[in-house]
């Protein structure tokens, strides 16, 4: 038995009673609908033990669930167990919803009330909710309760770190620029002013970084954009010197965090965007003007990148495709060796990167999975997991760093050692998978869905399948994980244009046995104009030879042969001027043509 947690949720049921509630929700969110989030807000991990990105944790008076999708699944399974939390597992079939589980637990309970904190909870998410609670027999949502406040003893404060400006060499438009850019788009959509909750939107906007959120390069904040002028809240005393005189010269003003609220109750414009998927709800109805129904305009414009951002894009990667190719090529020699575990190898990396100009830290915690670890999708090892590196299977290995100048999403699957025949094919029909999809060409504004069983048709032909998307966006020295345009089943109608990074990042996972995943990171690029509009491709922008040990060549066609060798020349010459002679004679070992 857990006693921590149980001790927790005992406290917060007695908050419960004495405000009559029968049930609690906890999403894993902030004000600013992060993905990561800092300590102060991770009431989600904390009420129940479960420290995933994604996830959320439902509490009545007398049983409790978590909710997650499949990337959790295994590691969520070992963080609740002792827990009388139940596992729920989302989109598999026999899983009720959240709302559908709480109108059976609710079912005899009379005019029952659920809460949910209204300022960690976006406002879209919280009307689904009402909405649906609603349908369950009249359950009401009562949203002006954070019971953490109440029951978490020595709760991290907010976070106060520095904020520096991102120098115009490497973000490539200014701060005006942008702001008469957001405006236009504003007019279009027939809204005066807007507020911006999106800690990556706000960094992207006003060119500057922070570090208030764990290896995203961001920090805690709001920006209120009107017609004529702009308004950043923020705990001033975060900014440097240099970050204050860009913003004065921009035209911004400053105010404190804590004041968003007086001012959006004295916003005297007609009408304000506040986007109902990003901006929570607390504040959403604070205003007393009109909502203009819109979404943002700002995460497309920051997933198109400037030409000074790609090739800040190509520097970091030649940067990155460095280090990893002296990791490479230090891995299995030292794992025959001996000593090696799935976090000495994480930290050997981490080390290798932070020797590189402009390395700024990770862009999110290393996957380094061996063998059945290599299953778990988003497993992180820990002190009790460690698994020692032995030279047999498969390592898979998910990293990325923050350069100043481009932020870098890589995953290679390596062979140390020998494979079996089922890790062998596996192996080859993600490859495929990875493959088939960098060599398309579609027309532009097809959406990611329309593309994403190009890395999966080969998987479905033996009956295989994985439950994560297929590609993201990936931040200039921002986030990782970056929208609105995304490449997997589930329909994301976002269009794809040319300027955008995408991953390509396909893969299959038999629990208690092995994983496999492949990933570059993209840019999209024009192909060609005809009669029928104009077509875009795929460039690739990570520089680091794929594995070709557990390749089973007899399954790959000459298409995709030619891709691998074409590949590899490119990494070969890209990365070969900064090694010495014995790395450039690994490298050109391991992206040695190859043939079927």
């Amino acid at each position: 038995m857990n006693t921590v947690i149980e001790q927790r949720l005992a406290a917060l049921r007695e908050v419960m009673r004495q405000e009559h509630l029968d049930a609690f929700v906890f999403p894993s969110t902030d004000p600013h609908n992060g993905e990561y989030v800092p300590d102060h807000w991770k009431g989600r991990e904390w009420i129940s033990g479960f420290d995933g990105s994604a996830g959320t944790a439902v509490v009545t008076l007398h049983e409790a669930a978590l909710w997650t999708d499949s990337r959790y699944f295994l590691a969520a399974e070992g963080q609740l167990s002792g827990t009388e939390y139940c596992l729920m597992k989302e989109r598999v079939e026999g899983t009720p919803t959240i709302v559908e589980w709480l109108g059976q637990k609710l079912s005899a309970t009379e005019n029952p009330t659920v809460g949910i904190d209204g300022m960690v909870s976006s406002t879209e998410m919280v009307e689904q909710l009402s909405q649906g609670l609603q349908l369950q027999g009249g359950i009401n949502l009562y949203t002006q309760l954070d019971p953490l406040k109440i029951i978490w003893k020595g709760r991290p404060p907010v976070p106060q770190h520095e904020v520096v400006i991102q120098p115009l060499c490497y973000a490539g438009e200014t701060v005006e620029s942008k702001l008469e850019r957001i405006r236009k788009a504003l007019c279009q959509r027939h809204a005066c002013g807007i507020l911006v909750s999106a800690l990556d939107d706000i960094a992207w906007t006003l060119n500057l970084r922070g570090s208030d959120v764990h290896c995203n390069p961001v920090f805690v904040s709001y920006l209120l954009i009107t017609s004529d002028h702009a308004t950043l809240f923020i705990d001033e005393g975060k900014l440097t010197d240099e970050a204050r005189q860009q913003l004065s010269q921009s035209r911004v003003d400053t105010e404190s965090y804590a004041a968003i609220k007086s001012a959006l109750k004295r916003y005297d414009e007609y009408n304000i965007l506040m986007d109902s998927s990003e901006t929570c709800y607390t504040l959403y109805r604070t205003v007393g003007c009109v909502h203009a129904h819109a979404h943002s305009p700002i995460p497309y414009m920051k997933a198109i990148k400037n030409e000074t951002e790609i090739q800040g894009f190509r520097k970091a990667m030649t940067r990155d495709g460095v280090a990893l190719v002296k990791f490479l090529r230090w891995l299995k020699p030292a794992v025959r060796k001996g000593g090696q575990t799935e976090m000495s190898v994480d930290q050997k990396l981490t080390a290798l990167r932070a020797e590189q100009p402009l390395f700024k830290g990770i862009s999110f915690d290393t996957i380094a999975g061996y063998e059945k670890h290599g299953a778990i999708v988003h497993y992180e090892a820990t002190a009790e997991t460690d698994a020692s590196l032995r030279p047999e299977g498969l390592l898979l290995l998910d990293s990325g760093a923050q350069y100043q100048d481009g932020t870098t999403d890589i995953t290679r699957t390596i062979a140390l050692g020998p494979v079996t025949d089922e890790q062998r094919k596996v192996y080859t029909l993600v490859l495929k998978g990875h493959i088939n999809l960098e060599l398309c060409k579609f027309p532009r504004g097809a959406s990611g869905t329309q593309l994403d069983a190009l890395a999966r048709c080969d998987m479905w032909k033996q009956g295989m399948n994985f439950m994560h998307g297929t590609g993201h966006g990936v931040g200039s020295y921002l986030n990782v994980h970056e929208g609105p345009h995304q490449i997997r089943m589930e329909y994301k109608p976002a269009p794809l244009v040319e300027g955008m990074t995408v991953t390509d990042e396909p893969g299959l996972y038999l629990a208690g046995r092995f994983g496999v995943r492949i990933e570059n990171t993209l840019v999209i690029q024009p192909y060609m104009e005809t009669d029928f509009g104009k077509f875009l491709q795929f460039e690739p922008l990570t520089l680091c030879p794929i594995d070709l040990e557990p390749v089973d060549f007899s399954l790959l066609n000459t298409e995709e042969i030619d891709w691998i060798n074409h590949y590899h020349a490119i990494v070969y010459e890209h990365l070969s001027p900064y090694l010495d002679a014995d790395e450039c004679q690994w490298l050109k070992e391991a992206t040695r043509p190859v043939e079927a």
